[in-house]
C-alpha cells in the first residue's frame, strides 16, 4: 500500500491584541480535506529565513496555500488601495520565500484564495487590486455577511477542473474582491466567473503540477465535487513523490566472495 504523502499547509498569523497573545492558526476545512484525500497535513507556522523554509520542504512532498487577508500590492511594486487589508507581514514574507523555492524544486503545489494569487504573482503574473473598480460589471464576489456565499462557475473541459466538476452547473464559494489580471507565463486559466473573473489556473509545465483556485472547496458549503480538488492534488503529490524515490533509489550493489 502506498504511503501516504506529508502535505505542508502554511498556517495564518494574528498578532497579540490587548487580551489575547499573538498565535498561528488555520481553518479546519483545509486539513480534514487533505485526511479526506489520503494525505497527512504539516501546520507550517510562518518562516523567518530560507534555511528554516528549506528544511520544512525537505520534510514534506507538496503543499498547499491557504486563504486569508490580502498580499500587500507594494511588494510587488504597485500603490497600496484602500481596499486592501494586507496580511501580517511575517506570513506574507514567509509565503513568498516558500512559494519561491517551491517553485525552484518544482514542488507539487495547491493555492487558495489568497495562496492561488500568491501563485501568479510568484511567476510573474499581477493582479486587480478591487473588483468593483477594475471591473465594474462583475458579479458580486465577496458577501460581508455570508461567508459561504456562492456563484456560478464556467470551466475548461481539458483541465483538472473540468475533470472534477464535468458537465452541468456548477457552483461554488467565493469571498474575494482581489482577482488576477495577467496569468503568469507557463499557466492557464482553467475556470472563471460568468462575468469573466479568472478563477482557477493550472500549470502547463510538464514538469511541474501547480494549481491555484480563487474560490474556496475547503469552505463548510463545499460540495462533494469540490472535494475531489484535494484528492486530485494529493493523488498528484503521491505520485511525484514516488518517481522522486525512484530517480533517487541507490543502485542495488551484490557483493562478491
Amino acid at each position: 500500500m502506498p504511503r501516504k504523502p506529508l502535505i505542508g499547509i502554511n498556517a495564518d498569523f494574528r498578532a497579540a491584541a490587548r487580551t489575547t497573545p499573538a498565535f498561528a492558526y488555520i481553518g479546519e476545512g483545509y486539513y480534514r480535506n487533505i485526511i479526506q484525500a489520503g494525505g497527512v497535513p504539516v501546520i507550517v507556522p510562518p518562516q523567518v529565513d530560507e534555511e528554516s523554509a528549506h528544511r520544512v520542504l525537505d520534510a514534506v512532498d507538496g503543499f498547499m496555500f491557504i486563504g486569508g487577508a490580502d498580499l500587500d500590492p507594494r511588494n510587488d511594486g504597485f500603490m497600496l488601495h484602500p481596499s486592501v487589508r494586507p496580511l501580517d507581514p511575517g506570513r506574507e514574507f514567509s509565503d513568498r520565500m516558500m512559494m519561491a523555492e517551491i517553485a525552484e524544486r518544482r514542488m507539487p503545489v495547491f493555492g487558495i484564495g489568497v495562496g492561488h494569487q500568491l501563485l501568479n504573482v510568484q511567476q510573474g503574473g499581477n493582479l486587480f487590486l478591487h473588483i468593483k473598480e477594475d471591473l465594474p460589471n462583475a458579479v458580486p464576489h465577496l458577501d460581508l455577511q455570508d461567508t459561504n456565499h456562492r456563484h456560478t462557475l464556467d470551466v475548461v473541459s481539458d483541465s483538472l477542473i473540468g475533470r472534477v466538476y464535468g458537465d452541468g452547473e456548477i457552483r461554488v464559494t467565493s469571498r474575494h474582491h482581489m482577482a488576477i489580471d495577467e496569468v503568469a507565463p507557463g499557466f492557464r486559466v482553467t475556470a472563471r466567473c460568468p462575468d469573466g473573473v479568472i478563477e482557477a489556473i493550472e500549470s502547463e509545465m510538464i514538469d511541474w503540477f501547480a494549481i491555484g483556485t480563487q474560490f474556496h472547496p475547503e469552505s463548510e458549503a463545499a460540495s462533494a465535487l469540490d472535494i475531489r480538488i484535494f484528492e486530485e492534488f494529493v493523488d498528484a503529490v503521491r505520485e511525484h513523490s514516488q518517481r522522486f524515490d525512484e530517480q533517487t533509489e541507490p543502485d542495488n550493489f551484490h557483493l562478491v566472495a
